[in-house]
């Protein structure tokens, strides 16, 4: 018995963008190497404009290319004080096939990004109990895996970078070297082309992502 994940969606919802240029640097802090990326990802949430996040490389995350997370010395401020790290890996590393972020074309890693900004949208409104809790169910649970990976493209989606994450999905799942295995996986944890596909044609998306998990 499989596990369907449903999005119902609401009338399409685009928040203002901010030009790259008017983003506030001041509790931003990112490398240079990726600065026009993140720039450019972060002008589709004017709502983290107040929000401390650091962009930084790390020489490995294990099973990933990037990764967001509240800063621990920040956790148990009040959430709207709260400070996020999203880490980038240095080298990636898929099935024998290696890239530096300096290989991935500038779309695609700006639709990682977005993906990231997602995972810091959905934690940013969460007390830190609720953090703790979505933590644990994430490292326990594979279920609660595919739920936050696909509220986070939901969240992205949502803000006008339905292209972007398109682009990001291609790259693995059209990516001849890589085992049907492995795209199996991709496509099992994130939301599908075709359902990016859908909710960009659509104009329709959730304002606040609801997975659900329904049985068939």
């Amino acid at each position: 018995m499989s596990l369907t994940y449903l999005i119902f969606p609401i009338l399409y919802f685009m928040p203002y963008m901010v030009s790259t240029q008017n983003i506030n640097l001041d509790n931003k802090i990112i490398p240079e190497n990726i600065k026009e990326e993140a720039l450019q990802a972060l002008s589709f949430f004017p709502e983290l404009a107040e929000t401390s996040i650091e962009f930084k490389f790390k020489d490995n995350i294990k099973k990933s290319t990037m990764q967001a997370q509240p800063r621990f010395a920040s956790f148990f401020k009040p959430k709207q004080d709260r400070e996020y790290l999203i880490l980038i890996s240095r080298k990636i590393q898929i099935e024998g096939e290696n890239f530096t972020m300096d290989d991935i074309p500038s779309d695609v890693k700006i639709g990682w990004i977005g993906h990231e900004l997602g995972h810091v949208l959905d934690y940013h409104d969460r007390t830190n109990v609720g953090l703790i809790i979505l933590g644990i169910k994430y490292l326990l649970l594979p279920s609660s895996i595919k739920k936050v990976e696909r509220t986070a493209d939901t969240y992205a989606i949502s803000h006008g970078m339905g292209a972007y994450i398109l682009k990001t999905k291609n790259f693995i799942l059209d990516n001849a070297n890589l085992s049907e295995k492995y795209k199996r996986r991709i496509r099992r944890l994130y939301i599908s082309p075709e359902e990016v596909m859908e909710l960009i044609n659509e104009n329709k998306v959730e304002e606040d992502p609801e997975i659900v998990e329904m049985e068939d």
